[in-house]
């Protein structure tokens, strides 16, 4: 059995792991450490381990093979780090590092230590992304021209008689996320795009601060891929009942996705008539599943570093646009 330490409940996902990892078979939850020692005592409590308020002792701890980090995200290199030096497989929310740069490092540590890692991308192993690269390689859409996914909720939204939304004031300080609802709620279309257009060339982002005063709360960016391909990504803190869409548009062919619904309009289905998309799809694992496979069995996860550098390289770019009000070309950024 893999024996792991929880570091940190700072990310609103840290419980949704805590259950995956409880109801893995092949996991045992052995202690908690946490930056906000208040907050980790209580999380070790309710789960009935140990708290150990010296990250360098659970790192060094020789019983922990193990971790999964729900930390600040400006703390992910340091922390990764320290795991992976300690030999420990590592399980981490979105987004890997603020820059391709730390990304780097942190997988270079990784691979010299020969350890595990697995960064929480859920939506592609999920029946939108699986039927979207399905029709693409089926050639069902022919030569896709634009894409456009979009995910946003209201957790940024103060109603009236509330001090604040139900996403934690802690998500809105830059300090520690480096960013807003890109980073966070938008990187969920960047990698999928990143999938399903290719690589991209250039992009143009606004990230927008309507209501917090650190962070943007609104974002949209326009991406160009070497294919040719369009791409417009969007999300934001602020949608009241905003569903989750993601839209293929080719030469021979549409696929929408909304909410669990997948259609396509193809010259090669169905007689070019609309149709759902609802025939049984091979069931991928999800990423800690993934993750537990690979370090158990070897097995070759279909979630990948390259998903992980290219959703950082995106939001590096976006950022970067922002900032200097222009268009970024994605080579040169990284030239440089």
């Amino acid at each position: 059995m893999i024996q792991v330490a929880l570091l940190s409940r700072w990310h609103v996902h840290a419980d949704d792991y805590a259950r995956e990892a409880k109801d893995n078979k092949a996991l045992n939850i052995q202690m908690v450490w946490d930056e906000d020692t208040a907050r980790g005592e209580q999380w070790a409590r309710e789960l009935g381990v140990p708290f150990e308020a010296d990250l360098d002792c659970v790192c060094a701890n020789p019983s922990i093979d193990a971790v999964i980090v729900t930390t600040p995200t400006h703390r992910h290199k340091e922390i990764l780090i320290k795991a992976a030096k300690h030999k420990k497989h590592i399980f981490t929310e979105k987004v890997l590092a603020l820059t391709v740069k730390d990304c780097e490092a942190i997988l270079e540590a990784v691979e010299e230590q020969g350890v595990e890692v697995m960064l929480s991308l859920p939506r592609l192993v999920e029946k939108e992304f699986l039927y979207a690269e399905k029709a693409l390689e089926q050639g069902w859409l022919g030569k896709l021209s634009m894409i456009r996914c979009r995910l946003a909720h209201n957790g940024g939204v103060i109603y009236e008689g509330e001090d604040r939304g139900w996403l934690p004031e802690r998500f809105f300080r830059k300090e520690q996320t480096g960013g807003g609802a890109l980073i966070d709620l938008g990187a969920h279309p960047i990698y999928l795009m990143n999938r399903l257009a290719g690589e991209a060339e250039a992009l143009y982002a606004r990230l927008q601060q309507q209501e917090s005063d650190q962070v943007d709360d609104t974002a949209v960016v326009t991406v160009e891929y070497t294919s040719g391909a369009l791409g417009v990504i969007e999300t934001s803190f602020l949608s009241h009942g905003s569903p989750f869409q993601l839209e293929l548009y080719g030469t021979e062919g549409t696929l929408l996705a909304e909410e669990g619904e997948v259609k396509i309009k193809s010259m090669h289905v169905n007689e070019n008539n609309w149709t759902l998309m609802d025939e049984p799809m091979t069931d991928k694992p999800r990423p800690l599943e993934q993750w537990v496979q690979a370090i158990k069995e070897q097995k070759q996860p279909s979630i990948t570093k390259d998903d992980f550098i290219k959703l950082t390289l995106i939001n590096e770019a976006s950022v970067r646009s922002h900032q200097e009000g222009r268009r970024i070309i994605i080579n040169k950024m990284l030239t440089k």
